[in-house]
């Protein structure tokens, strides 16, 4: 039930050391964005007061070894009021400094327009597209109780505050994330949301009719409605200790504040949130704070003396961790030697050994291979986490004999997130965040497309996920255009950061799973539906996908043709090379799983394995945009796919051996014609 004190509640003032301190921080998020003519003051304002409780009187942390495992995290999920979190940074003493604060939103500064986790020490996630950071958290949580299950609370035993806002609320990936936090029960999640009333386009109830409260109590969750305390420290603290005893269900704490206060022009006004206050209208909100209404980046000595000891305040409690990890797992134990290779999102040493291999003519689809081999090697990478929307056996991401991540297996290391692509992507990238797990997480590909923003999130941090997308092709059938991924594959292979491979058989599949465990960021494993024939020569060969691509017949210098697969595609090139050879063409064909990794590899690699000079056919079921990199012509698909078996679809639209090498033969004609020409 939800706890609905006064709307009006009895202001305890803070120590005037306290107050200064709030103020201050309220001073630097109007003197950020005022500087940098850019940036969102107002919620930074009003929520100076619950920042402060946090920072200074409830979070266990060290400023002085941010990456500490089991500090409290935080997450700015509104994270367009990142001035907030760099001035708690700078105030607690992580190495930001007061000349970061006057960069803000600068060209190579470390205080971007919105929190990044790759540019600062104390940013847990990168935030900024509204409901990622809310669905982040839900992976934090997941993390902290599985690995508290798993080691036991002297090792493990943290919690996670969230500031949201009215936006994050609105996007439909809060809905599924909270939705999956509130069945599992998870606890140590504690989250505020910011009901400040104010959007960019005016009152929220312009948009907005929702009871969040009513909302949270039906997924679950402990809820509070804390009414006007935003400025009332004691208030605050005591509501925050509340749901922090909460374990068994996460808590959702309504907070009514005031945007820019107490600006008296700015208060409570849509421009108070996305745009600078004017320097007269600084000025004289200083003068009301009792601050130097002139001076531009205050921050004295006794502010920075008392949040540098709150910053310092957590290093017995640290040190106190530390001596009990070497307790329970002394350096040089294979306890150890675990966690230490999940903390790293790694492998213990030798764990490839452990793949299978297939023998040439089986038949076997991509995504049934990874499920063998997620099963093989699970024991040896001590983070794995896998699971899938509601399609973890349909996806390969299912781990046999281990029970499902819930309230009455806290260990469980196989999640089932339901029909929540959005909020599984979220979920995944928090977990990988948080640390000491490993997720995979499945679906089909064409709904890559839900999770596309939290995809992108992680390969702008570098966070290491491994998204396994099957079901890659119009070969997937019945389902259909709806079903069917077309320009999955190249929007995909346009973002920065995400290593995309697409194996073409079972012993290819292996090697892209080591490839993706053994890889630092994030790795899209694009698999089959359809069983597919292993290749001559992949199990000798297929080491070689780290490098993106390789000669996998027809090695003889000095190629007529080379054709090119991924996927399901290569065994159609195995035939059609075949066909071309029997007229006396030494046909090559060559796997190219990942474009990525083959772009690393040295230019004169690719060219040997290109053929120097041949004619390149690309074969691949999906859009042909990008292929004019490597190839001279394609045989691909730039619409949409047709309803029917998938055998009988993927022949309509041309892919077979027989279609390929007649593309191969129109290819040779072209080139021998245009030599003509240009002699």
């Amino acid at each position: 039930m939800s706890e609905k004190p006064a709307r009006q509640a009895q202001i305890n003032p803070p120590e005037p050391i306290e107050q200064l301190g709030i103020n201050v921080i309220r001073g630097l998020a109007m003197d950020g964005p005022r500087k940098a003519n850019s940036g969102h003051p107002g919620t930074a304002m009003a929520l100076a007061p619950l920042a402060h409780v946090l920072w200074a009187r409830v979070m266990r942390y060290d400023a002085a070894d941010p990456d500490w495992p089991d500090r409290d995290r935080f997450v700015l999920s509104c994270g367009h009021a990142s001035i907030l979190l760099y001035s708690m940074l700078f105030l607690s003493g992580y190495g930001l400094t007061l000349e970061d604060l006057t960069r803000f939103r600068q060209l190579g500064s470390r205080t971007p327009g919105h929190p990044e986790s790759s540019d600062l020490k104390g940013v847990e996630v990168t935030t900024g597209p509204l409901g990622q950071g809310f669905a982040n958290a839900v992976g934090f949580g997941i993390a902290e109780r599985l690995l508290r299950a798993e080691y036991g609370p002297d090792l493990v035993d943290h919690h996670t505050f969230v500031f949201c806002s009215d936006g994050d609320l609105m996007e439909g990936i809060s809905h599924e994330a909270a939705s999956l936090a509130g069945h599992l029960g998870l606890g140590r999640l504690i989250y505020i949301y910011d009901d400040n009333h104010i959007t960019i386009d005016g009152p929220t109830e312009i948009t907005l009719g929702d009871d969040a409260v009513k909302r949270f109590d039906a997924y679950g969750w402990h809820t509070e409605d804390l009414g006007e305390i935003a400025n009332d420290t004691v208030a605050l603290e005591t509501a925050v200790r509340r749901a922090m005893a909460v374990e068994d269900r996460p808590s959702f704490l309504q907070l009514r504040s005031h945007i820019g206060w107490p600006s008296p022009k700015m208060t409570d006004t849509s421009k108070a949130h996305g745009d600078p206050f004017d320097p007269e209208e600084i000025r004289v909100t200083k003068a009301l704070m009792g601050l130097p209404p002139d001076e531009s980046f205050w921050a004295p000595d006794e502010v920075l003396a008392y949040y540098r000891a709150a910053g310092a305040r957590g290093a017995a409690a640290r040190n106190a961790w530390a001596q009990r990890v070497e307790a329970h797992l002394p350096g040089g134990s294979p306890g150890r030697a675990r966690w230490d290779a999940g903390w790293r999102g790694q492998a213990l040493a030798g764990f490839e050994h452990k793949l299978p291999t297939w023998k040439a003519g089986d038949k076997v689809a991509t995504r049934v291979a990874l499920k063998t081999c997620l099963n093989a090697v699970a024991p040896d990478v001590p983070g794995l986490v896998s699971g899938g929307a509601d399609l973890t056996g349909n996806t390969g991401t299912m781990l046999d004999g281990m029970p499902l991540q819930s309230r009455e297996h806290p260990e469980g290391r196989l999640v089932a997130y339901g029909v929540r692509e959005h909020g599984m992507g979220g979920t995944v990238v928090g977990m990988a965040r948080h640390g000491g797990v490993l997720p995979v997480a499945g679906t089909f590909f064409v709904f890559s497309d839900y999770m596309r923003g939290s995809v992108r999130l992680s390969a702008l941090s570098g966070t290491k996920v491994i998204f396994v997308w099957s079901h890659d092709s119009v070969g997937l059938g019945e389902d259909g255009p709806t079903h069917q991924p077309i320009e999955q594959l190249a929007a995909m292979r346009a973002m920065p950061n995400l290593v995309v491979i697409r194996p073409a058989d079972a012993n290819e599949t292996g090697q892209a799973l080591r490839s993706a465990i053994e890889h630092d960021g994030p790795t899209a494993l694009i698999l089959s539906r359809q069983a597919l024939p292993v290749l001559e020569a992949s199990a000798e060969r297929s080491h070689l996908l780290s490098k993106g691509a390789y000669v996998l017949s027809g090695d003889d210098p000095g190629p007529d043709i080379v054709l090119v697969g991924t996927g399901s595609e290569v065994s159609v090139c195995v035939a059609a090379a075949q066909l071309l050879q029997s007229e006396g063409l030494r046909a090559r064909v060559v796997s190219m799983p990942s474009w990525e990794l083959f772009e690393e590899q040295d230019k004169s690699y690719q060219l040997d394995v290109l053929g120097r000079g041949a004619p390149v056919l690309a074969v691949e079921a999906a859009a042909s945009l990008g292929w004019s990199r490597w190839a001279d012509a394609s045989v691909s698909l730039d619409h949409f796919g047709a309803s029917g078996p998938g055998a009988e679809v993927l022949a309509h639209f041309g892919f077979t051996a027989d279609n390929v090498a007649v593309q191969a033969r129109a290819l040779l004609r072209k080139t021998d014609e245009d030599q003509e020409e240009n002699k």
